[in-house]
């Protein structure tokens, strides 16, 4: 088999996008037990779209991640964070793929139905689409209300 297609079925590096919503939670623990039973390291992304506010979403998501960070460490997982700021989400998870050679994707879907996933498509669709390494798609239940985590609240993780 050529080298380009050749995949290890053992993750050494796990890769979770996390938008903090709930379905997000229930990837980290699933990427939590992939991650302990295969003795891989978790590498944990935010994107954040340009046309939002930067500094504080910036600043929300490390806080999150560092306790996100502190509660693997805590399991004996490394874990590593990220922010990334880009206006195609999807098009930048496949570029921390690229750049931090990542073994394995967990994605979370949020159930949403209706015209926004129709005209502009989800982005768990896309990368289910568009990696070349073996991803994890942890269907959730729609969500009671599209709002995100309320700002003013620090998600906890554990």
């Amino acid at each position: 088999m050529p080298e380009a297609y050749a995949f290890s079925t053992i993750p050494a590096k796990i890769l979770l996008p996390i938008d903090f919503s709930p379905s997000s939670r229930e990837a980290l623990e699933q990427a939590t037990v992939l991650a302990q039973h295969f003795h891989a390291e978790v590498y944990l992304v935010n994107v954040i779209p340009e046309s939002v506010n930067l500094e504080e979403s910036k600043k929300q998501a490390e806080e999150r991640f560092a306790v996100s960070v502190a509660g693997l460490a805590a399991k004996g997982i490394k874990a590593t964070s990220s922010v990334e700021v880009e206006s195609d989400i999807a098009g930048s998870i496949l570029d921390v793929i690229d750049r931090e050679h990542i073994d394995m994707i967990v994605v979370s879907t949020h159930g949403i139905t209706g015209w926004h996933p129709l005209v502009f498509g989800s982005i768990a669709e896309k990368l289910v689409r568009l990696v070349q390494i073996p991803l994890l798609l942890i269907h959730t239940k729609k969500p009671e209300s599209s709002a995100k985590v309320s700002s003013g609240r620090l998600m906890e993780w554990w």
